[in-house]
């Protein structure tokens, strides 16, 4: 299934990039003022027609047709979960930090996942028992902790909360700037050591990432302790969360 999941993520990131060369984004406003582009649909349109057919059938959750309602999912085992294009600020922004993003979850934990750069070349894959993959070639997590940490964070989302978690570690840090789910997958690299996201996030933001980087020997944890968990409540917001 890798294999055919890893098309389906390049034919969106194909798509993608038609719009991306093309400077006609025809940028919308979503309800909560977060942007949306004809690659954004297009992408999920693609993603969305290849899982339909591949012979093993789950349902699908995708940032752009997330009206599900809990009544009906909160019963789904296994489910795909798709965020079609995300860092749409940065795709906006032409500094091709946005990725392609399928992850299937199985009983809330994320257990494969692909996340596809398409202006980088940067294909991330992750499974459960298979490991972690960059274009082919194995990644993990750095296991060693150095003398300054490596903090991954956001170029669109910087948040106070954040500083004053990292003034807290008592340790020296540096900053590393990386948009979209990229973040997650830098950690999972050995790229950078730590991504607190203290600041919101929805499901489909960090699905396949997280399977990469559970893949690569790291976690997700929610800043409570818990492991961050899928479709367990009504809405689709994660809690605040450290990825590492």
């Amino acid at each position: 299934m890798l294999e055919d999941v890893m098309k389906i993520a390049r034919d969106a990131g194909n798509a993608i990039m038609a719009i991306y060369e093309s400077d006609d984004f025809d940028v919308q406003r979503k309800g909560d003022d977060s942007p949306l582009t004809k690659a954004d649909l297009s992408a999920h349109n693609v993603i969305c027609d290849g899982l339909r057919e591949l012979e093993t059938q789950y349902p699908i959750i995708s940032e752009e047709s997330s009206d599900i309602s809990w009544e009906q999912r909160k019963h789904w085992c296994r489910y795909w979960l798709v965020d079609p294009l995300d860092g749409t600020k940065e795709f906006i922004k032409r500094n091709g930090e946005f990725t392609v993003n399928i992850a299937l979850i199985e009983n809330g934990e994320p257990i494969l996942g692909v996340v596809y750069a398409p202006v980088l070349n940067a294909m991330y894959v992750g499974a459960r028992n298979k490991g972690a993959s960059l274009n082919g070639e194995t990644i993990s997590v750095e296991q060693n902790e150095p003398d300054i940490l490596r903090i991954v964070g956001s170029r669109s989302h910087a948040s106070q909360e954040t500083t004053d978690w990292l003034e807290q570690l008592g340790k020296p840090y540096e900053m590393v700037a990386m948009g979209s789910s990229l973040k997650i997958c830098l950690v999972a690299e050995g790229k950078a050591d730590i991504y607190p996201r203290l600041g919101p996030t929805c499901e489909w933001d960090t699905g396949a990432a997280h399977a990469v980087l559970n893949a690569a020997g790291g976690s997700i944890m929610t800043v409570d302790g818990e492991p961050l968990l899928y479709n367990q409540k009504a809405e689709y917001l994660n809690p605040f969360f450290v990825a590492k």
